[in-house]
């Protein structure tokens, strides 16, 4: 648990570092993150480990909190919290939300960008001769003309690559548009307030469980230390509440604020 729970950790900053370019930056380099994220050999190895790294976590939990019923068949006549926190007496239920949430992130974003053939590929509208004209972008910094996907002369083969239809030669690869998903989940005038509102409540639930388990893991660890471990609750405290603060804010600016 603890080793796992610290490496989710290490996870969640990176993670948080790929979102903010929703904020900072543009679709394209969100784009190229994305692309990035999903075929370095490295990340991808990374990634396996993340996912292995969840269903341990989550299953090792709940094995602890039924070890725990049985320690205990009895719960105590009465709980005032002076001994222990709300996090720490309900890391089960805390979890099970967040596990909750990961699998619905999943679904929305993650499944939809590798397995979704709708996925769309990025596009730039160009003015020239004082008429529109779309362009898809390209992985090489180019471009190519929509309309030659349009009219048959370029084909899209594995939902990325440019093939000429003629030759049946590849001649280029486009960017999965991540950016216009995930925009267009939280700005959905049905579902994107509500999509807004959940995302901030699970941002709660993971400062509540972060809050205990980033100092417990240390402790599991046998790290307790009279000189270091203020400190450390002291980093598990902000850890808690910077990290998903940060997450939160990514949709509600989504929603309320980009244009």
């Amino acid at each position: 648990m603890a080793f796992t729970g610290l490496f989710l950790c290490l996870f969640l900053s990176g993670h948080l570092a790929g979102n903010l370019q929703l904020i900072f930056s543009d679709a394209l380099h969100f784009n190229q993150y994305a692309l990035f994220m999903t075929t370095n050999p490295a990340v991808k190895i990374l990634s396996y480990v993340t996912y292995i790294s969840i269903l341990f976590h989550a299953i090792d939990g709940i094995v602890l909190t039924i070890q725990n019923k049985k320690a205990r068949p009895v719960a105590y006549a009465k709980t005032d919290g002076s001994s222990s926190s709300f996090s720490s007496r309900n890391m089960a239920v805390l979890g099970t939300v967040i596990l909750v949430f990961i699998v619905t992130h999943m679904v929305n974003f993650w499944a939809v960008m590798h397995f979704d053939k709708n996925m769309p590929l990025q596009t730039i509208t160009i003015a020239q001769a004082g008429q529109q004209q779309e362009f898809y972008l390209t992985t090489d910094g180019g471009y190519l003309p929509k309309a030659q996907v349009d009219q048959q002369m370029v084909k899209i083969e594995n939902r990325t690559e440019f093939f000429d239809a003629a030759a049946n030669v590849k001649i280029k690869e486009g960017y999965k548009d991540l950016h216009k998903i995930t925009v267009a989940f939280f700005k959905d005038p049905k579902t994107g307030l509500i999509a807004t509102i959940l995302y901030v409540l699970a941002m709660f639930t993971l400062a509540f469980h972060l809050l205990h388990g980033f100092q417990s893991a240390f402790q599991s660890l046998g790290l307790n230390n009279p000189k270091y471990t203020p400190a450390i609750k002291k980093a598990g405290a902000a850890f808690a509440i910077i990290v998903p603060l940060l997450f939160a804010i990514i949709p509600v600016y989504i929603h309320f604020f980009l244009k």
